[in-house]
Parts: structure tokens; C-alpha cells; sequence
């Protein structure tokens, strides 16, 4: 079943390229700032029950590079556990416009993160979207750390709305991100006071979030044209529908020609550090 799935969504994502941007395809550049590579040869940690199906680097970039994107971040996902071994064969094969997002435990010496860095590794995940969140004591203390060592940023999965008692500390760090618009229409107020305050947030997980996203788009970028990253957050393990085409259509149609461009590829490319790509 799995396998179906996957071969179902890379034929119908070249399919619905073709329909959808035809003329842009060609000539549209996308940092994908939110992507999983789920490569069954490496270790996978089952989470609540949940094994992702098997989505390997070449089904990822057979979906993506019709759409334009040609560099981007990659991102574990609770399923990578604490594993470092497949960003480690992964990014290598991507070269240096690509980089990785990972998960680590609190006790990660110093050195690690530093040599993580130095193969591509440019942030720290906190994946608290399905647990309550009564303190961000251990977040604060990892996240300073990993920066310190590894000029690592903080990115964090949560409903943006329980982050509310914890905003003024948030922002005390030196760079976080917010993935998928914060998920919840309550969270966006949030998230908008996040912005206020130097947070990037990423457009990301459109078939997941429970708001009115492009009401959210136009808040985030009317409150900051620097804060918006794109990304595809493809397989979308678990999302209520997946990524497809359209949700980059979206984005233009609602920020227009030139915030549009600084979400598909400016503002990923300051954020992670990537070298200037000529084209």
C-alpha cells in the first residue's frame, strides 16, 4: 500500500506540474526550505504507531525538479529519531545549495554539532507539536548551545498557540523558525508577534495546518516580506492531503511577482547560508 502510494503521488505530481505551471516551471528557481528524505536503508523510529512509508532521494528530486527547485533543506522528521547517518549520505549527493535540519538529544557534545555543521547542517529541530508544551527551559539551553557550536537556528513544530506564554523568551534567541505558519488559525497572532521580533516562518504543510492560508501568507509577509520560506514538506507523512503544484500557484497569486520570489528563494537562501547559485 505504501508503495502505491508513493508511485501514485510522484506520477501524479509530474502530471499536475505540466497542467499547472507550464510557463513558469521552466524558469521558477525554489529553495525548498521543508522536506523529508525517508530512505528505508537507514534507521527509522516508528512514532505513536507511525511508520512513514519509503520515499528515497530519487522519488523526492523526480517530483521537485520539474517544479523549479534546485536547492533546499532536509529536514528529520520524529521518525529520524536522533539518526544523523542518512543526512550524512544524503547531502553529499546534493551538493553545497543543499543543507540539513536535524534532531539531536540534550546531552550532544559540542564537537558533534560542530562537525555536523560542517557537512551541511545549518538548524536545530524541536518537534512539539503533539505534546503539551509547559516549558521551553530545555529548548532555550540546547538551542544557545547549538548556535554557539554550530551557528545552528532553532525551528520549531508546534500549534504557534501554545507557544503564546513563551514568546518573549523565543525571541531572545539569535534566529528561530516556525514551521508550517504555526498550524492553527489561533496560533497566527502568535506567529505575527514571533515576525515582530526577527522569527522566520515557513509556508510549508498546506494540506495540514487548520487556518485560512493565504489570509495567513498576506499577514505574515504585510508584517514582514523577510519572514516567509517555501517549501514543498513533501512526502507530507500524515498531512490531510499532500503538497502539490498548486500550492506554489498559491503563493503567487496571493503574495504577487516580487514577495513571491523572496519566498521561493531569497529568504531560504539568507536563512540557511546557502552559497549564491548562479541562474
Amino acid at each position: 500500500m505504501h508503495m502505491d502510494r508513493r508511485r501514485f503521488l510522484v506520477g501524479a505530481t509530474a502530471l499536475a506540474t505540466s497542467a499547472v505551471l507550464p510557463a513558469r516551471a521552466a524558469t521558477l528557481r525554489i529553495f525548498d526550505s521543508h522536506c523529508h528524505i525517508i530512505d528505508h536503508a537507514f534507521p527509522i523510529v516508528p512514532n505513536q504507531g507511525y511508520t512513514p512509508p519509503h520515499f528515497p532521494l530519487d522519488d523526492y528530486l523526480a517530483q521537485t525538479r520539474p517544479l523549479g527547485v534546485v536547492a533546499g533543506a532536509i529536514v528529520s522528521g520524529s521518525f529520524h529519531g536522533f539518526d544523523q547517518s542518512y543526512l550524512k549520505a544524503t547531502l553529499p549527493k546534493l551538493g553545497k545549495s543543499w543543507v540539513g535540519v536535524t534532531q539531536v538529544p540534550n546531552d550532544i557534545p559540542d564537537a558533534e554539532i560542530a562537525q555536523l555543521a560542517d557537512i551541511g547542517v545549518r538548524a536545530l529541530r524541536f518537534n512539539m507539536f503533539r505534546g503539551r508544551i509547559d516549558s521551553v527551559d530545555d529548548l532555550m539551553t540546547l538551542a544557545q548551545r547549538a548556535h554557539a557550536a554550530g551557528r545552528w537556528h532553532a525551528e520549531i513544530y508546534a500549534d504557534a498557540a501554545a507557544l503564546r506564554p513563551h514568546v518573549d523568551r523565543l525571541a531572545k534567541l539569535p534566529q528561530i523558525v516556525i514551521d508550517h505558519l504555526g498550524m492553527t488559525e489561533g496560533g497566527l497572532p502568535v506567529v505575527l508577534d514571533l515576525v515582530a521580533a526577527g522569527a522566520k516562518i515557513k509556508a510549508t504543510g498546506f494540506g495540514r495546518v487548520k487556518m485560512d492560508v493565504p489570509k495567513a501568507l498576506e499577514r505574515i509577509a504585510a508584517k514582514s516580506p523577510n519572514a516567509l520560506v517555501f517549501g514543498t514538506d513533501l512526502p507530507s507523512t500524515r498531512a490531510e492531503r499532500p503538497f502539490q503544484p498548486d500550492d506554489i500557484a498559491l503563493v503567487e497569486r496571493v503574495l504577487g511577482a516580487d514577495l513571491a520570489q523572496k519566498a521561493f528563494w531569497d529568504n531560504g537562501v539568507a536563512l540557511y547560508r546557502v552559497p549564491v547559485i548562479a541562474g
